[in-house]
């Protein structure tokens, strides 16, 4: 009996699970593997699982769908929208919602598995499919390696995976090279004085040096990058402080950076470290701040001829129309540890989930920016179809272009 995706998809929405969390969701996926085949190692880096179906003498795909949802309160009326809660990493009673279209991921990737393992007579090789953990906090695909993911399942040839878009729904987005941005991220405390808020004289406050350099922060890019380089450095929180009357001892910024390049990357660090330590030596900080990489990914770097194979066989099977290159994202990603760490090349694409009629319409007032829902929106809700065909079709389309009966060997 054919497995249910609309359902499965209802399913995953309505019971999203945060990071290293994604305990339900892994014993859904692991006993649809089982169910179609497929050889199932589960716990791998925390939460992940692993499914081998192997299908006589070729190459080796590693396919890889992302599980964890994020800490957002979804805002919609639709029958299936998440009204689930979480407990974050600080112990906090958090909303939790697939916003980042994870639960479609992971749909199309059952429905995938389930085509190939109906249609071996199609294709020889071995695929693995790859559930994995915490992309939203850039630490899964490294927790499944670092468990010994490239052991526990044999190694690929080539990786491939796929994550929805704003786009309209049935549309395909893929582009040969750098794909995503690299991204650390960065935690900056700055150290003051504290004491009585009457006596602001006898303290050195965190919470003005923290104003001021993220003021500072914002001419990084604009003034010391060159503008045809892609750079981007965000302050996405910041913390100081317990009660107004207090001038506290400590703030704390959380930065974001995005770049395209290594070197770009090196500029920025020592761009906002002159920055940092600048506008404490200015507030007449005693201590100098701490700066801590607390996360980096590397760019996701499409192998070139692979993404020109596999858009082919898209422009093949979807049309040229409903095919393009959208040029760089400055969005970041993990899945590329999993080829990095193998050697092998990477294949990763975009597919739209967007309902048509209004996606176009928007592009006709010029207001898609502001009127289609992007990742991490609350209103991040893709049309079920023919978003789920259209992730199922992809998976299998490229597939068959490295493993299908008279395909060019990898």
């Amino acid at each position: 009996m054919a497995i249910d995706l609309e359902a499965l998809y209802v399913d995953l929405h309505t019971n999203p699970e945060l990071s290293f969390q994604e305990h339900r969701t892994a014993d859904l996926l692991a006993s649809h593997l089982r169910a179609l085949g497929f050889a199932v190692t589960e716990g791998v880096g925390k939460t992940g699982v692993l499914g081998v179906l192997r299908n006589g003498e070729g190459p080796c795909l590693w396919l890889r769908a992302d599980m964890d949802a994020l800490p957002v309160q979804e805002q919609g009326e639709h029958s299936h929208a998440s009204r689930a809660t979480g407990i974050d990493e600080s112990g906090e009673t958090v909303p939790v919602m697939h916003a980042c279209g994870h639960d479609m991921h992971m749909t199309a990737m059952v429905g995938a598995a389930e085509r190939l393992s109906l249609q071996r007579d199609t294709w020889a090789g071995t695929v693995v499919i790859v559930f994995q953990p915490a992309e939203e906090l850039g630490a899964g695909a490294r927790a499944m390696l670092d468990d010994g993911a490239l052991d526990l399942a044999p190694r690929p040839d080539l990786v491939l995976g796929q994550h929805l878009y704003p786009a309209p729904a049935g549309t395909l987005r893929m582009h040969p090279g750098t794909q995503n941005a690299g991204c650390d991220t960065l935690r900056i405390t700055l150290h003051g004085r504290g004491g009585h808020g009457s006596r602001p004289h006898t303290t050195v406050d965190p919470v003005v040096m923290a104003a001021a350099t993220v003021m500072r922060l914002q001419t990084v890019v604009s003034r010391h990058i060159d503008p045809l380089e892609v750079a981007v450095v965000t302050v996405g929180a910041m913390r100081a402080g317990h009660k107004d009357n207090i001038i506290g001892e400590v703030a704390t910024l959380d930065v974001s950076i995005r770049y395209a390049k290594e070197s770009v990357r090196e500029q920025l660090l020592t761009h906002i470290r002159r920055i940092v330590e600048a506008e404490a030596l200015a507030s007449g900080a005693e201590t100098l701040p701490t700066i801590e990489v607390t996360e980096t990914l590397p760019p996701t770097i499409n192998d070139e001829a692979v993404a020109h194979r596999v858009m082919a066989a898209f422009r093949d099977t979807f049309g040229d129309a409903n095919v393009s290159d959208p040029g760089m994202s400055p969005g970041s990603e993990d899945v590329s540890w999993f080829a990095r760490d193998a050697g092998v090349a990477l294949g990763f694409w975009y597919w739209g989930g967007w309902d048509a009629a209004e996606y176009h319409d928007a592009e006709a007032r010029g207001s898609v920016a502001t009127d289609i829902p992007t990742n991490h929106s609350p209103r991040m809700v893709p049309v079920v179809q023919p978003t789920i065909d259209t992730g199922v079709r992809a998976l299998c389309t490229a597939v068959l272009e490295f493993l299908g009966d008279g395909a060019e060997r990898l």
